[in-house]
């Protein structure tokens, strides 16, 4: 069935719980082999990115899988490359429920999860029972009772888990839903996890024999001045690529409508020309020094092309499979580099 036919089903529901169904319905469609039916798969388009090699620029953005637990049916719907996460050390249950909104009439969502998830052990065990073998990212994060001046103890344990399991691994330091998480974006804060992030790398490179790229994921609601802070330590520690971006505080375009005052992190259509100017002034600060993935607010192919175009290498989609559904993905990868495939058929 068409997600067009549906979207009005599920936007009957509860948010959080249409979240859970369709994957549930994704994860059922996948078992009984019809795997891909949802969206036509897209054609392949490789690009070579931290090292890494993409068979198409466009994947899926942490926080629609936290666990682990929907892989191989994600897989199914023509992603490049997918991010799982946020995880942490310790299961939490996250933010008390109701803590998923949607804002229709802004093609939005409001969310305050709060980094609910099963702890690092449950999605490592999901992980290894995954038959994928594509490109994986691990999303990893902090506890939120641990104190922020003990969040590296977090990260690096995070990190010790994943790592012989993950394509790349990205260190969430910009969700809005848990507290002071963004305090280490500051300078002093993100020079210390930083180094001591890559210093764990090292060692793990050489006890597994492989690198695995480190990736940041930053806030869209940074000023220039702390986009070129962030980027020089980048830089300085040899941080693989950054994650532009996580979700924003700022309620422009929703101002006014039903669920635009509710706490949390603002995705979708408002966000997209916000998330583009980070890209852009991370472009700039980086000159090319390090690749960016661009997320936020794609909800065509038109963004994911205005996120190249601003000096991303790769994109990610979350909100706009809520609106568009899975064949967002196809419309993506086309826009970027259907003319090219075209070319070499």
């Amino acid at each position: 069935m068409p997600y067009s036919l549906l979207r009005p089903l599920l936007f009957a529901l509860d948010a959080e719980t249409a979240h859970h169904l369709t994957l549930k319905a994704l994860k059922t469609m996948q078992r009984i082999g019809l795997a891909g039916a949802p969206a036509p798969r897209p054609a392949a388009c490789a690009r070579r990115v931290m090292g890494v090699d993409f068979p198409n620029p466009v994947g899926l953005a942490a926080g629609l899988d936290k666990n682990g637990a929907y892989i191989d049916a994600l897989a199914a719907l023509g992603f490049g490359f997918i991010e799982v996460g946020t995880v942490t050390p310790r299961p939490q249950p996250g933010n008390p429920r109701p803590r998923l909104f949607r804002i229709r009439e802004a093609e939005a969502v409001v969310n305050r999860m709060g980094f609910n998830n099963y702890g690092v052990d449950r999605l490592v065990d999901n992980v290894r029972r995954a038959d994928y073998r594509g490109v994986l990212g691990i999303n990893i994060g902090k506890n939120f009772d641990t104190p922020i001046e003990r969040a590296a103890d977090d990260y690096l344990h995070c990190l010790r888990k994943v790592y012989a399991l993950a394509s790349y691994v990205t260190v969430n330091i910009s969700s809005p839903n848990t507290k002071n998480l963004r305090q280490l974006q500051e300078a002093g804060e993100l020079e210390n996890l930083l180094g001591a992030l890559k210093t764990e790398q090292r060692r793990l490179a050489d006890q597994h024999g492989k690198y695995v790229p480190l990736a940041l994921k930053i806030a869209p609601d940074l000023d220039g001045a702390q986009v070129g802070v962030i980027a020089g330590l980048l830089r300085k520690h040899g941080i693989d690529a950054v994650i532009a971006t996580n979700t924003t505080l700022a309620r422009d375009g929703v101002a006014g409508l039903p669920h635009g005052t509710e706490a949390g992190g603002l995705s979708g259509a408002p966000l997209t020309q916000r998330s583009t100017a980070i890209v852009r002034q991370l472009g700039n600060a980086l000159g090319g020094s390090l690749p960016i993935i661009g997320v936020g607010g794609i909800m065509s192919g038109a963004d994911a092309e205005q996120k190249i175009t601003a000096g991303a290498s790769l994109v990610q989609l979350y909100t706009g499979l809520v609106y568009r559904g899975p064949r967002l993905v196809a419309e993506c990868v086309d826009t970027l580099c259907g003319e090219a495939v075209r070319s070499e058929g």
